[in-house]
């Protein structure tokens, strides 16, 4: 399930200005902020760097619980995290493009849930050096795959063709007994 990486697994080459997720720390208080029928927490870093140097662990969670219009929901909390980690505003037009590809595909992983999977459950962004890292949880069944042969003009069936060739890599994680799944998706800063 992985698309073509610039780097080697693990390896996440040099890290750019600004995508470091070292913004100010946000103060781990557990307010949540409340939009429709969905809760968010107050932005938490996970883990501190282990460095000291602000390239630590921060993430973000998003649950949707009977909430309507979940796509737009999550674009905009999408949107919220990347100006936090200082992804946004985008100094240049690389930038500004690969904070697109992120809302891009958030929106593409949770239409997924939403078409052929009940609906999502929860949407979590990690945020670690220069990788956002993606996951959509749903109680669904299926499998996606990026539709094959991939044809341009024919319509619906693009969503995972579009996160395979955006995202450094991507898949799904099942957990045993337990139904549903999470599919993640990871994507870099431009260099």
């Amino acid at each position: 399930m992985s698309t073509t990486r610039p780097y080697p697994p693990g390896d996440r080459g040099p890290e750019p200005s600004g995508a470091s997720g070292a913004s100010a720390p946000v103060p781990s208080s557990g307010v949540s902020e409340t939009s429709g029928a969905a809760t968010a927490p107050a932005p938490v870093p996970a883990s501190a760097s282990a460095s000291g140097e602000g390239g630590g662990r921060q993430a973000r969670r998003l649950t949707f619980e009977d909430a309507s219009g979940v796509v737009p929901m999550a674009r905009d909390f999408t949107r919220e995290a990347l100006y936090a980690w200082g992804w946004l505003p985008a100094a240049s037009a690389d930038q500004r493009a690969a904070a697109e590809d992120v809302l891009l595909v958030v929106s593409e992983l949770v239409t997924n849930a939403c078409l052929h999977a009940e609906g999502p459950d929860e949407l979590r962004i990690t945020c670690e050096k220069k990788v956002i890292r993606l996951e959509v949880s749903d109680r669904g069944t299926g499998q996606p795959t990026p539709r094959t042969p991939h044809r341009a003009g024919r319509p619906g069936g693009h969503g995972m063709f579009i996160v395979q060739r955006l995202c450094l890599d991507w898949g799904v994680v099942r957990t045993p007994g337990v139904a549903g799944k999470r599919v993640w998706a990871e994507l870099g800063a431009p260099a």
